[in-house]
Order: structure tokens, then C-alpha cells, then sequence
């Protein structure tokens, strides 16, 4: 995603105290599933590990979600690269109408282009919060999903090749949901979607997206008021702020209502600290129980 552009303003909404929320999600459980990702070492389409844990997120989908798609595809970058790409769909009770949209993206960037070391850019990220908290939690969805089915269908979709090239210039990013949103020209659109990327920050507070804001302020409301409703009203504070480019830009292009939630105060962003100690059990955790609940 880009680097935030606009300037924070509060919103007159009150925190809400709210109840303690049915725990059905395990964020130690997601926990293992971002450790597995870093594990493969960084997502960077092209590699190996790249390869390795696209197979392992397909695996994983598969054995959780009857209805299982892989959209294949390439792209060639600015410089003339031929990058080979996969995003993965998971359709649970895909015979239902309506339907809800999840989104995490999961590969990761191959230049640390934020960091304060010179030398340290040219190294690719980890993406233990860029990229591999979003799949650990839309996987941690699909545990509790399984167990017991939602009463509307449910897209948990992990899409490629967001973080590759410049959002500078707007060239080789979103590939995967650019893809994937072309490919819903003409179909029965989801009720609404939700983007969700670096939700694991250990020091979580999650802001209200510009762009989610402007063009879909009512799933906005739905997502926040029931994070108050579950108490974690200081997580998800009623405040706007940046307006950014990101996984949920050409979803809304599409014509499907949808919001990111996303933590931008993380100041390993695009660096090569990226790494597992900068993610939590406790915000996978409340992020997973705002997940399920918006799904109940």
C-alpha cells in the first residue's frame, strides 16, 4: 500500500464499551499460521519461496473450504519481467446469494524501499505484518467457518502481487485484486468486502481509511460499530485519516462497497524489520473476533 497522504481528523462517535466478545477465533492458531509464512522467507513472486508458500496457502484453503479456486495468472512489469502470479478463493456456501468478501494480500515486497539504511533497501521484506497477518487471519476465518458455517456465503480471496512495484507511479502493485475485480464485471456483486492488511501490529489502532470512508461509509459503520459492540472501541477509534492505494481501490472501481482495515502507525512498513516479534496473539486475536463476529 502507499504511504498515507492525508490528515487525521476526528470524527464526533463515541468509543463504546460494549461486552466481551464469544471467542471462536484462536489467534494463537493465526499466530502459527503468520510464523509459517515468514518461514518460507519473503513472498517475492518468482522465488521459491514465493512458489513454496502459495502451494502451502492452497493447502491449507483446501482442506478448510469445499469450493477452492485458483486464478492463475502473469504480468509483465515495467522492466519487462514476466511475473507468474496466483491468487486463491475459498467460496463457503458457494450456492448462497448473498455473499461477504474477504481480502488479504500475501506476498511480500522485494525492496525494504522505507528504510532508514541505505544498503538495507535493496533487501526484501519479511512481511510478518505486510502480508502475512492478512493470510493468517483470513485462514483462522476459515477455521471457525468450517466448524460452523455462516448463515450467508462468505469469499475468503488471498490475492497476488500487491506490493511489488512502485505506488509512486502506480505501476506492478494490486495485481491480484485488480485481476480479481476484472473478473466480477457482470457477476452478482458481494454485499460488501473487507480488505484486510497489517492487522497484527503488536501496538494495534486501527483508523478509519480515506477512500473506505468517502465511498463506503456504511460499511465503515458497520465494521466499527461492532468493533465497539465487542468492547475494542479504543482499537478502532473513530477517526479518519489517510487516504491510501491499496487492495480495496479496485474493488471499489468494481462497484463492490469496500473498506480496509489496516493499521498504517507501524514503523517497520516496508523495512526489513518487518519480522515476528513485531506482530501479537492479543491483535490477531481482536482483529479475528471482529472478523466473526461481522460474519454472525
Amino acid at each position: 500500500m502507499s504511504r498515507p497522504t492525508i490528515v487525521a481528523v476526528s470524527l464526533a462517535l463515541g468509543f463504546g464499551i460494549g461486552t466481551a466478545p464469544q471467542r471462536e477465533f484462536d489467534g494463537a492458531r493465526a499466530m502459527t499460521y503468520a510464523q509459517a509464512q515468514v518461514d518460507f522467507g519473503p513472498r517475492v513472486p518468482n522465488t521459491d519461496a514465493h512458489r513454496a508458500a502459495g502451494d502451502w496457502i492452497l493447502a491449507q484453503l483446501s482442506a478448510r473450504i469445499d469450493s477452492v479456486e485458483v486464478q492463475a495468472f502473469t504480468h509483465v512489469t515495467v522492466d519487462g519481467d514476466t511475473l507468474h502470479l496466483r491468487n486463491f478463493i475459498g467460496r463457503v456456501r458457494p450456492e448462497v446469494a448473498e455473499r461477504i468478501l474477504y481480502l488479504a494480500h500475501w506476498d511480500s515486497r522485494p525492496r525494504s524501499d522505507q528504510s532508514r539504511n541505505v544498503e538495507a533497501q535493496q533487501q526484501p521484506v519479511p512481511g510478518a505484518n505486510d502480508g502475512a497477518s492478512g493470510v493468517a487471519l483470513l485462514l483462522g476465518v476459515a477455521d471457525v467457518l468450517a466448524q460452523r458455517p455462516p448463515e450467508f456465503g462468505v469469499d475468503l480471496v488471498f490475492v497476488d502481487g500487491e506490493d511489488y512495484g512502485s505506488f509512486g507511479i502506480g505501476k506492478d502493485v494490486l495485481l491480484g485484486s485488480k485481476h480479481y475485480a476484472a473478473g466480477l464485471d457482470g457477476s452478482p456483486k458481494p454485499l460488501f468486502a473487507v480488505v484486510w492488511d497489517m492487522v497484527g501490529d503488536a501496538d494495534l489502532r486501527i483508523l478509519q481509511e480515506g477512500h473506505s470512508v468517502s465511498r463506503a461509509p456504511e460499511v465503515v459503520e458497520r465494521v466499527w460499530g461492532k468493533a465497539r459492540d465487542l468492547g475494542y472501541g479504543q482499537i478502532f477509534p473513530p477517526t479518519v485519516r489517510s487516504a491510501i492505494t491499496d487492495d480495496h481501490v479496485p474493488l471499489l472501481d468494481a462497484g463492490v462497497p469496500t473498506i480496509n482495515v489496516i493499521d498504517l502507525d507501524y514503523p517497520y512498513w516496508h523495512t526489513p524489520d518487518d519480522t515476528m516479534d513485531k506482530i501479537s496473539e492479543k491483535s490477531l486475536q481482536i482483529v479475528g473476533d471482529l472478523a466473526i463476529a461481522l460474519l454472525r
